[in-house]
């Protein structure tokens, strides 16, 4: 399923291959959010275009609307939404517990409301697991229980503890109707060391087909974040893919991947794009130039600012997508300004393409021990 290709010297950084039902994955890898079955304002043959090689789903959002029996009954999510390539979906947990006001956490799972009509549903970690196997998903993700960053130990040792059980119980379930889908444990524990050892050593006791660190970039100290990434990712097993949840900006992958992750999720590029926020390749000498590793820089460009508002060079001469090497600044200010659909495809694809591209490069950075 997962095979080391080589390891870095300079870091823990490395390099892999992800097998899955719907093909094969370069590690490290990021995937973009196609929450609802769609990354907002970009289509499947876009996605394609920009080398996207797998993408993630929500089964909290599919369960709720049109509903997994519906997308089980089109052939699975891949044919609903006529994509190929593989596909994760989270649990659903995350959504659920960020109903703090609507949702009450149980031990056997937990109870909430709809976010759209107030429908009452409970799940429990063996639905969560029936809803992703409907949804005939390459990787399925274990149901968790996710604490806010600034949670007590003692709250997020109960969240320790709950992961541990549900993951169990999890596993049962899959076990039940085992066929080529993978299903990922999550590893739990704040901000605390022996609270993330604890987890750790429980979750890999379970056998899963990767590892992922949950409970990260949930509103912690970002300084606390690196500490526990530094602390814990190297020990997650070797022969496992190694998956960061949530996080993020450039430069965190880039931290992140030296301590040896290889999967990334980050709603970043799609929401960014949405309010003209673009991320671009640059040079060192460009203005609010960020440094990611070697000679690589990158920059944000606010392109609502009026200082584009004539500016007539494209909106990325660098980037291989047609739209964005020909069309120009000003006219992707213009489009935003007047809110035409085009606008946000545009500003998505370039956001988009941006992630991918890095991926690559650090790809082949880690190849020529370069990071």
């Amino acid at each position: 399923m997962y095979k080391l290709l080589k390891q870095s010297k300079e870091s823990k950084a490395r390099v892999g291959v992800l097998q899955t039902s719907h093909g094969s994955i370069k590690t490290p890898f990021f995937m973009p959010i196609a929450t609802k079955g769609a990354v907002k304002n970009l289509s499947v043959a876009e996605l394609e275009q920009l080398g996207a090689e797998i993408i993630l789903s929500n089964t909290y959002h599919l369960y709720l609307q049109p509903g997994e029996k519906l997308i089980k009954k089109a052939g699975g999510l891949h044919k609903f939404m006529n994509w190929s390539k593989p596909i994760l979906t989270d649990s659903g947990g995350y959504q659920v517990f960020s109903l703090s006001k609507i949702r009450k956490i149980k031990p056997e799972g937990v109870e909430f409301q709809s976010h759209l009509d107030g429908s009452k549903h409970f799940l429990t970690p063996e639905k969560s697991i029936q809803i992703q196997q409907d949804l005939g998903v390459d990787i399925m993700m274990a149901l968790d229980v996710c604490p806010p960053g600034d949670a007590k130990k003692s709250e997020i040792k109960d969240a320790v503890d709950a992961t541990y059980n549900w993951a169990k119980l999890c596993k049962k379930q899959w076990q039940k109707k085992k066929n080529k889908q993978q299903l990922f444990g999550i590893i739990q524990g704040g901000i605390y060391k022996d609270l993330r050892e604890l987890s750790l050593k429980q979750i890999t006791g379970l056998n899963f087909s990767g590892y992922a660190l949950g409970g990260l970039a949930v509103g912690e100290d970002r300084q606390d974040m690196y500490k526990v990434l530094q602390a814990i990712a190297h020990k997650l097993p070797n022969d496992n893919p190694r998956y960061l949840m949530g996080l993020g900006r450039p430069e965190e992958i880039v931290f992140a991947v030296k301590q040896g992750i290889d999967m990334f999720d980050c709603v970043i590029q799609t929401r960014e794009a949405r309010h003209g926020r673009l991320y671009q390749f640059c040079t060192q000498r460009q203005k609010g130039a960020i440094k990611l590793f070697g000679s690589i820089y990158y920059q944000t460009i606010n392109i609502k600012n009026s200082g584009y508002r004539q500016d007539l060079k494209p909106i990325n001469a660098q980037s291989k997508i047609k739209l964005l090497n020909t069309h120009s600044k000003a006219y992707l200010y213009h489009l935003l300004k007047t809110e035409e659909g085009l606008g946000l495809r545009l500003a998505t694809l370039n956001n988009v393409e941006f992630y991918l591209e890095l991926m690559r490069k650090i790809q082949v950075a880690i190849q020529k021990l370069k990071l």
